[in-house]
C-alpha cells in the first residue's frame, strides 16, 4: 500500500470516528415515549386536520369548477 493511500485511509477513519462520536453524544428518547408523544399531539390537533375534518368548499382550491352559461 502506498503512503498516499495509507494517508487517505487514515483520514477516512478519523472522519468515521468523529462522526460516531458526534452520533454517540446525541440525546435520545425511547420509542415508546416518542410514540406516546406523537399520539397525544395527533389527538390534540385532530380537529384542525383537514384530512380528518374535510375542507370547507369555499376554501378548497381543488373543488370541481362550477359550470356557467352565457346568455
Amino acid at each position: 500500500m502506498s503512503n498516499n493511500s495509507a494517508n487517505n485511509s487514515l483520514v477516512l477513519l478519523h472522519k468515521s470516528v468523529k462522526q460516531l462520536r458526534l452520533e454517540a453524544g446525541i440525546r435520545r428518547m425511547k420509542v415508546s415515549q416518542a410514540a406516546s408523544d406523537l399520539k397525544t399531539f395527533c389527538l390534540q390537533n385532530a380537529s384542525k386536520d383537514p384530512l380528518l375534518m374535510g375542507v370547507p368548499s369555499n376554501d378548497n382550491p381543488f373543488r370541481p369548477p362550477k359550470s356557467c352559461a352565457l346568455f
